[in-house]
């Protein structure tokens, strides 16, 4: 027999700990407390594991970033409720703050935080809104994932949040946002700014990455915290792999000679995790190498909950280059 905790009572016993919006400008490290602090919450009325309620602020926070339509975050929270659901789709004032009137429409308005409003830029009033959704599907995996469905009407944003569970619960922290350039950087490699070319294989298009020259043989490694969402044969692309990170950054590592003993479709990876290594296969039937000189072709593509596009990569590599190169030298000094 399924035990429910009381939310009206949940909520009060969790009112000592509760936090108000920012009096003062937070550290990136306040932040992060600040949302585990509380996803942990959320965790202690519901009983749903915390890493659920990450997973969805994750998403959600990397959303608003990038689309005009949606408003910016006010909290260290990114999940945003459409003021049709938090304030119930059939009740007129779609800005009401009334806990009661909110529950008379079946909107997702909750008063989170014992202040007798139902504020949805209010941090503790959002999250313990998603708490109560998702309970009311159950607990379990399963139950959740329907509960998304239902809430999203996205297959897509549904793996996508789901991934973000799998990585969040894999390493127990918010702290995931190391990064790592693709070539050990001791191997000899070159690379320029290729984003947007032309290319001809397959009909005129643009070119959706940056090449990596290299011999073949050396190492590619993961770019991020992940999780391998694609591996196999692409006529183009030839033997490659695809990883999204928790930011709904889709890295893409393609040409490869082949892949890293054991890597499976669904399997969580890090900074630095050797993945495959440089080949030249791709423009061609499956096994076809050798059309063009060996190197790794990586992309990024960004999710906004409705379609995905390419960016450059160029700078994000650079980047990541410097800062490794930066760290290998004091750790020399250390």
């Amino acid at each position: 027999m399924r035990i429910f905790i009381s939310w009206i009572t949940a909520i009060f016993l969790l009112m000592a700990t509760s936090w108000t919006a920012f009096s003062k400008e937070l550290d990136v490290n306040d932040i992060y407390a600040k949302r585990m602090e509380l996803y942990k919450k959320a965790e202690a009325v519901s009983l749903i594991p915390w890493y659920y309620f990450a997973a969805i602020d994750q998403y959600e926070r990397n959303v608003r970033l990038v689309r005009r339509d949606l408003p910016k975050a006010t909290g260290v929270l990114g999940i945003y409720i459409p003021p049709e659901r938090w304030a119930g789709p059939l009740n007129k004032n779609k800005h009401d703050t009334n806990p009661f009137t909110i529950a008379q429409f079946a909107g997702l308005g909750i008063d989170g935080n014992g202040d007798g409003v139902a504020n949805p830029n209010d941090d503790d009033d959002v999250i313990f809104a998603i708490a109560r959704y998702l309970q009311t599907y159950g607990t379990e995996h399963e139950h959740i994932k329907i509960a998304l469905w239902d809430y999203y009407q996205r297959s897509k944003t549904v793996d996508l949040i789901l991934g973000k569970v799998k990585i969040y619960k894999t390493y127990k922290t918010l702290l995931l946002d190391d990064h790592a350039f693709p070539l050990p950087l001791h191997t000899n490699y070159t690379y320029k700014n290729t984003w947007g070319d032309a290319r001809g294989w397959g009909g005129r298009r643009m070119h959706e990455g940056t090449d990596i020259f290299a011999h073949y043989g050396v190492p590619v490694r993961a770019t991020c915290y992940g999780i391998v969402e694609l591996k196999g044969w692409n006529k183009y692309g030839g033997w490659r792999v695809g990883i999204r990170d928790i930011n709904n950054t889709y890295h893409y590592f393609a040409h490869l000679n082949g892949f890293a003993r054991n890597l499976q479709e669904g399997q969580v990876v890090e900074p630095g995790m050797v993945i495959g290594s440089v080949g030249s296969s791709g423009y061609g039937p499956p096994g076809t190498a050798g059309k063009f000189p060996p190197h790794l072709h990586y992309g990024m593509y960004k999710d906004n909950g409705y379609t995905e596009w390419s960016f450059d990569p160029y700078p994000h590599l650079k980047m990541w280059e410097r800062t490794e190169k930066s760290q290998k030298k004091q750790r020399g000094r250390n």
